[in-house]
């Protein structure tokens, strides 16, 4: 398991506003990507975090972003509560949580 530290934030929505200005820390739970992806998904998480209210908005932005960043199709889950079973491309799998929030991000071609 690995852990990343981020950034305080300020402006999270009603999804996580008990967690406004805390400094949040990403558990790894299941992952399949390199150390800088790693990072990378946790920076867009806490930057969605800042953005959007809803989780669909920052599942959205999370997608989009790694869309940009490295290719489609990528496909994000945010939440609470949730079961999962996917398949993906080797190296482009990750499943953290930070703070309470869930966050489940994969690639497939």
């Amino acid at each position: 398991m690995s852990e990343y530290e981020s950034k305080p934030n300020t402006g999270l929505g009603s999804t996580a506003a008990t967690l406004r200005g805390q400094q949040l820390k990403a558990v790894i739970k299941n992952v399949d990507m390199s150390e800088d992806m790693q990072q990378k998904a946790v920076d867009t998480v806490v930057a969605s975090l800042e953005k959007y209210d809803q989780e669909k908005d920052m599942a959205m932005y999370i997608k989009k972003e790694f869309d940009r960043l490295y290719g489609t199709t990528w496909h994000c889950v945010v939440g609470k509560n949730f079961g999962s079973f996917v398949t993906h491309e080797t190296k482009n799998f990750i499943y953290f949580y930070l703070g309470p929030i869930a966050i489940l991000l994969w690639k497939t071609s």
